[in-house]
């Protein structure tokens, strides 16, 4: 069966694949930097992300040389974090000993911090046409449809059993456009949550899901563990023109990245002010702000907030807090999109927000 998609899911991709920024050239590291920040991304936020990552930093030695708080800070609205640390270690160790260059090798690529055997099979086939496979969500779910194949998507076996069946079919000399089609027949037609666009599916008549009308029943999918809920306190602590930011531990949930002061539970007016006062500040007034929620992949913050306005330190202030101006915390500070409901209150933009008006 995945003999016979081969030609027509070619000949379909060539006339039909979406116009991308990283699909212009196939310059292993311009897909390096898409496959990254497409993970648990969309297509069109990951966009101006790559023009602006690839303009500050268009070499694997840029990446390699890059400043963290830079680095952090192009991603910023990006989330997973991870990622693109993970990025520069690799961009280190190719610099150190592929010359600044990703090699024309699956194995090595696999090796490299960050890169599992989806990306590694997108750099290795699409920039170097070795007959690999890409085998991400899009493509499990499009294989399971056409094949009925009823395997847990979620675990490693499935997704190796696929791995495997598709190299053996892999087309000499078109591995790479065969793994984009997959994976854009994925991404545009046959959609999740049983809402595909079979009308326009080049393998419609080889689809057996289709054929028995199960589309919806598939992929098979294990449930995954629920979020762990934690209360938070964010507080906006104002001198003036200055907003308070400190630095994050640099392991754990946003790491080295700088955010609002905040604390686990969520504290009353007078513990708020206690906070304050107990970091030598001198309150002045305090405001009560809404709750906001932010969702990451296993935790959930539920926050209510407070605007904390102080007299003004005498001298630079010393300590955990650095204060820094609105359009300062906008260009130089990696702040997460987790404190976008309360950054709103400074007119401060974060992630993709503070790019909005600029053409």
């Amino acid at each position: 069966m995945l003999e016979n998609i081969t030609e027509p899911l070619l000949t379909w991709y060539e006339k039909n694949h979406r116009k991308l920024p990283w699909r212009e050239r196939r310059d292993a590291y311009e897909i390096w930097v898409s496959e990254i920040m497409l993970q648990q991304t969309r297509v069109e936020a990951v966009r101006p992300y790559f023009d602006r990552f690839l303009q500050a930093l268009p070499t694997v030695k840029d990446l390699a040389e890059c400043p963290q708080e830079k680095l952090l800070k192009l991603w910023e609205g990006l989330g997973y974090y991870n990622r693109v640390r993970n990025m520069q270690k690799a961009a280190r160790i190719l610099c150190d000993q592929y010359g600044g260059k990703l090699p024309a090798d699956y194995r090595a690529l696999l090796d490299l911090p960050g890169i599992g055997s989806y990306t590694a099979g997108a750099i290795a086939s699409i920039a170097y046409e070795i007959p690999v496979p890409a085998v991400d969500g899009n493509v499990l779910r499009v294989l399971s449809r056409i094949r009925m194949d009823d395997g847990d998507i979620m675990k490693q076996s499935v997704r190796s059993r696929v791995e495997k069946d598709l190299l053996a079919v892999m087309p000499k000399g078109r591995s790479g456009a065969f793994n984009q089609a997959l994976m854009e027949l994925g991404a545009v037609v046959c959609l999740p949550n049983g809402a595909p666009l079979c009308e326009k599916c080049p393998v419609r008549e080889l689809c057996k899901a289709r054929k028995s009308g199960t589309i919806e029943s598939y992929p098979v999918k294990g449930k995954k563990t629920g979020r762990r809920v934690e209360e938070r306190t964010v507080l906006l602590i104002l001198d003036g023109r200055h907003v308070a930011v400190r630095k994050r531990p640099d392991t754990g949930l946003l790491a080295g990245l700088y955010e609002f002061p905040n604390e686990k539970g969520w504290l009353t007016e007078s513990e708020a002010l206690s906070f304050v006062e107990e970091r030598g500040l001198m309150p002045l007034q305090i405001l009560p702000l809404p709750g906001a929620k932010h969702i990451f992949s296993h935790v959930e913050w539920h926050m209510i907030g407070y605007m904390i306005k102080i007299a003004e330190p005498e001298g630079k202030p010393e300590g955990e807090f650095v204060f820094a101006e609105t359009e300062e915390a906008q260009e130089r500070y990696p702040l997460p999109t987790a404190f976008s409901s309360y950054a709103g209150y400074m007119n401060l933009r974060l992630g993709q927000e503070k790019y909005q008006d600029k053409k």
